[in-house]
């Protein structure tokens, strides 16, 4: 079991494991928060209470980005269109995470949708 909090620790985010692997996108908004994204089922992530954080939905309005309403630290994103069956919870958040045991994968978001390595 890992957990991942934002700064304040009012939103806190539980998964099964570590990542492995991690995605680094260079969309726009993937760029400005400077997350790296660890990949679940939604059915394996404990989710904040309702409320606890604001959604940002832009673009094609196929994601939710959370932000934690206290200290505004984007902490994860969901699916809006219901086909996806993944979360993106944001790794940076998880204390304690060795960074040299995650493979940092580089996708290319912002043009050919693929990933760079």
């Amino acid at each position: 079991m890992i957990e991942a909090a934002c700064h304040c620790g009012a939103v806190r985010l539980t998964a099964p494991r570590a990542p492995e692997t991690v995605t680094e996108c260079n969309c726009s908004i993937c760029r400005k928060l400077a997350a790296r994204w660890a990949y679940y089922s939604p059915a394996e992530v404990t989710l904040p209470k309702a409320g606890a954080t604001q959604p940002y939905v832009w673009g094609d309005r196929m994601l939710a980005f959370h932000r934690c309403k206290a200290c505004g630290v984007t902490t994860h994103w969901q699916s809006l269109d219901g086909a996806q069956e993944r979360m993106g919870v944001n790794a940076r958040l998880m204390d304690g995470l060795d960074w040299d045991k995650v493979r940092v994968r580089r996708f290319d978001g912002a043009d050919s949708w693929t990933y760079l390595d």
